[in-house]
């Protein structure tokens, strides 16, 4: 280190940052977590200039005259910052330059940082040097102008100024962006008072010409007033409002990849500009430049989130996690909506949600035929696939229609349900007994339609069993078929629960599916566009017209939903025979009107033991169908809402307590509603 400040002092006129470069190697520690040996390094660095104040001097020209030769404007106004490229192109940029680099331009300093700042871990060491020691490095190489000449005095105002320039067109710059975003149609569709002249985005461009022109007298020397940035930094103010107005209007009005994207930059560049804002040091009018404890610790912070900007540039995890939160957010509170159409308060809803189930279960028998029929065909792999996809698709979405209900779909939209209930209170404050009485609610509405649908699923594929020998003589499936349908269900002799859980995979992304799609319908105005048809107008005539348009805006959700789920039961099977994988899907229902068809094909001839482990595979499979779906659910809402909910043993011992005092409520509601 000793070496590198002599070299620096013998030419401290120097363009190449390979310096830089070399002294920030001497301070990185061998892993990033060690910020005790960074510290160390830091330190000894200080020292060092603290015993010879010519090299402290000699390192202040270089750095100044080094970041003078660059331009910092993209600096401030793009590293950390998302691009206007758009969510997907700027995906698929950082995918393709963690493969291939992009090439670096010296003329700018954003690019250099590639060079000075080459570990892509570099923001974690820098992070954990206290903030006290990097201040005591500036200090120390600011106290160094004693043994400076008059000439590098003056070469170092000069560079001074130039940096300052910089900043003041970095705020310019800044502020341009702010209001071009602040026009987008997609904002201005949600919000539409943005278009006003008095929008606080444009506003604040206007206070950002005056301030800088006050910012550029003083900065060339002039005797001016001191800009005021007070007002700036309420307009700013005013922005954030009405981005979180935007955002909180986009849970009920729909939002987009786009949007979001677009809020995310917004935010980003108007948070920089008021860091910028208020980093600006206007000379005051004795002519001394002052810092406060308080600037000098904003741009200590600004520098380090700009280092981990830049190391983080290329980064696939940080770019979901800032745009995807609003938009699942969005698709899993749509979900939550159709979850409280899942959840029994009383008796009532209870014996409704029975007959709904059970309506469901007797669809799904004939399907369950309807599919071994299609076996028997012998198609090829990819047209039975499409075969299978077509009878569970079509059957979900008579399902739907008919207001019926397939037990299994529940989880995906009673978690959501659960998890806006936790984002609607305080974590520190939440009601573990409301918790508890809403999570019993759904384990009792679960069950009774669990079991709506196995009551009628098994007898109505018996009856179609026994009906179809009763006419053709022959069984429905042969022994070898029925011995298989039998194996298919063991879970200690077959994959059975771990296609049970792909099952439960597929279940959760139905329930995403239909949140995404209810999201679309709202966003795009759906039933306005179909009204525009005129073709269906001619065809529906004017009132069931509106009755189409409003019934698919609200419905679209649940129908692609079903179509999805259906494509992915029915694929998946040959998914897993065309890669050699033994993928595939147990569902509890389905498996449930297989065993009745195995036990008429086998002419009940089944031992005890077979019967009673066939049994117990579905009660497995049922289960993990559930809490697969529910656990990933409940993973995402939660995770989209940014809930960290922590009395876990709290809830646990809540229900503990509830099923010894009044174990009947999780499988029969009470006489009367209760309200917590």
């Amino acid at each position: 280190m000793l070496t590198l400040l002599e070299r620096i002092t013998a030419h401290p006129v120097s363009d190449d940052m390979g310096g830089l470069a070399e002294l920030v190697a001497l301070i990185r520690p061998p892993k990033p977590d060690q910020g005790e040996v960074a510290t160390a390094r830091l330190r000894m660095l200080i020292q060092l200039i603290k015993g010879n104040p010519a090299h402290g001097a000699a390192l202040r020209h270089y750095l100044l005259h080094v970041l003078s030769q660059r331009r910092h404007t993209t600096l401030y106004t793009d590293t950390g910052i998302l691009p206007s490229d758009g969510f997907f192109t700027e995906l698929f940029r950082r995918l393709s330059f963690r493969v291939l680099p992009p090439a670096i331009d010296t003329l700018y300093l954003s690019a250099c940082l590639d060079r000075i700042l080459c570990v892509k871990t570099d923001y974690q060491w820098l992070r954990l040097i206290d903030p006290a020691d990097w201040l005591m490095l500036f200090d120390v190489i600011v106290a160094s102008d004693v043994a400076s000449t008059d000439t590098a005095l003056r070469s170092d105002r000069i560079d001074r100024r130039l940096a300052h320039v910089e900043l003041l067109e970095a705020i310019q710059t800044l502020s341009h962006r702010i209001s071009a975003m602040g026009l987008e149609p997609a904002l201005v569709r949600i919000h539409p008072d943005l278009e006003k002249f008095e929008s606080p985005f444009l506003v604040q461009n206007a206070e950002v010409h005056g301030f800088l022109a006050s910012a550029m007298q003083q900065a060339d020397g002039a005797i001016a007033p001191a800009g005021d940035a007070d007002h700036l930094l309420v307009m700013l103010d005013q922005c954030d409002n009405i981005i979180a107005r935007i955002r909180k209007n986009a849970l009920h009005r729909g939002t987009s990849v786009a949007l979001t994207y677009l809020l995310v930059r917004l935010t980003q560049s108007i948070d920089r500009l008021r860091r910028l804002l208020m980093l600006v040091d206007l000379t005051p009018a004795d002519g001394e430049r002052t810092w406060s404890a308080e600037r000098r610790q904003l741009a200590l912070d600004l520098a380090l989130d700009m280092a981990q900007g830049h190391n983080r540039k290329y980064a696939i995890r940080e770019l979901f996690s800032a745009n995807i939160n609003l938009l699942a957010r969005n698709v899993t509170e749509n979900a939550s909506h159709t979850g409280e159409h899942y959840i029994a308060d009383d008796r009532v809803a209870y014996g409704t949600m029975f007959r709904s189930s059970a309506g469901a279960g007797f669809v799904i028998g004939f399907m369950a035929l309807i599919k071994i029929l299609l076996a028997t065909l012998r198609s090829a792999p990819l047209v039975e696939a499409f075969l299978f996809s077509m009878n569970y698709s079509l059957g979900f979405i008579l399902i739907h229609l008919l207001h019926f209900t397939v037990a299994t779909k529940q989880p995906a939209m009673t978690a959501a349900r659960i998890a806006a209930d936790l984002h609607a209170n305080d974590n520190r404050t939440i009601g573990i007994d409301s918790l508890a009485d809403l999570i019993v609610k759904v384990l009792r509405t679960q069950f009774i339609a669990v079991l709506g649908n196995l009551m009628t699923v098994f007898p109505t594929a018996l009856t179609i069993a026994m009906v179809w020998f009763a006419l053709n003589g022959h069984q429905l499936v042969s022994f070898d078929k029925a011995q298989h349908l039998l194996h298919d269900i063991n879970p200690f002799a077959s994959l059975a629960l771990f296609h049970a859980a792909i099952a439960g995979v597929c279940l959760f992304l139905a329930g995403m599916i239909s949140g995404y799609f209810d999201n679309r319908a709202v966003y795009t105005r759906m039933a306005q566009r179909i009204l525009q048809l005129r073709s269906w107008r001619r065809v529906f005539g004017p009132a069931r017209h509106a009755r189409v348009a409003a019934y698919l805006e609200k419905n679209l959700g649940g129908l692609m939903g079903n179509l999805f789920f259906g494509l992915l039961l029915g694929s998946i099977g040959t998914f897993g025979q065309l890669i050699g994988l033994p993928v595939d899907i147990r569902h509890v229902t389905f498996s449930a009107g297989n065993l009745a068809i195995a036990l008429v094909g086998l002419d009940f001839q089944v031992s005890l033991p077979v019967l009673l482990t066939s049994l117990f595979g579905i009660v497995c499979i049922g289960i993990t169908n559930l809490l697969v779906s529910f656990g990933l659910a409940l993973f995402v809402a939660l995770r989209s809402r940014q809930v960290r909910f922590s009395r876990g043993g709290a809830l646990v011992k809540a229900l503990l307590a509830r099923m010894v005092q009044r174990p009947l409520d999780f499988f029969i509601p009470p006489k009367k509603r209760t309200t917590p």
